[in-house]
């Protein structure tokens, strides 16, 4: 690239499931292929990646986590905020790819459908911390909850999430499936219960159509 130049806009992709689907896993294989490819990228999570964020995730995953819906959702928002601020814009600007797991999606599926805050308040607030950046693909882990869960029990890595009812779960589910449905030129909802390697090849797939 000549001095000078601006570089490409990096590409920004979210990986989204309820818990258990097997997002951070994905996230570090795509990780690693996008740099064997000899390109830009950067993994993130939400909430997290800064320290600010860390904290705010100790807060939110531990057992005497806030119990009050909108107070939850805002913690939630200034985590993602400085996230954006400090580490995603300057990476797309810089024509780095990134790679979020989590990222808005989850507010609504989490927030909107699963403690029922109205839709129109978890989409303001995510417009006021992101400055309305959209991803340029969504990966969808999609799998019953009940598998998730299993799975998180197997692992020993429990939240407050977890210990939810399973309705709650089966809400945070239909968000994500109509959210997806919405927006299905930038979504791929991807089937979770398959193999791991079958997982990753759907989801290489997915990625490379959008970063080549």
């Amino acid at each position: 690239m000549s001095e000078g130049k601006t570089p490409p806009r990096g590409r920004l992709i979210v990986l989204e499931g309820g818990d258990g689907s097997g997002k951070s896993r994905l996230t570090r294989e795509l990780e690693r292929r996008l740099s064997d490819q000899r390109l830009a990228v950067e993994a993130v999570r939400e909430p997290g990646s800064t320290p600010l964020g860390e904290r705010i995730r100790e807060i939110i995953n531990s057992e005497s986590a806030v119990d009050d819906a909108l107070a939850e959702l805002l913690l939630f928002e200034a985590a993602r905020a400085h996230l954006v601020a400090r580490l995603i814009e300057p990476a797309l600007a810089a024509g780095t790819h990134v790679l979020c797991d989590r990222f808005t999606a989850s507010s609504v599926a989490y927030q909107s459908y699963g403690r029922g805050l109205p839709r129109a308040v978890v989409e303001r607030a995510n417009t006021l911390a992101t400055g309305a950046l959209t991803p340029d693909l969504t990966l969808l882990l999609d799998l019953p909850p009940a598998v998730g869960l299993a799975r998180r029990h197997a692992d020993g890595r429990l939240s407050h999430f977890d210990a939810l009812p399973l309705d709650f779960h089966e809400r945070v589910r239909a968000g994500y499936l109509d959210l997806a449905a919405e927006s299905a030129e930038r979504w791929r909802v991807i089937d979770a219960t398959q193999p791991f390697e079958a997982v990753l090849e759907d989801a290489w797939g997915a990625l490379r159509a959008v970063v080549a």
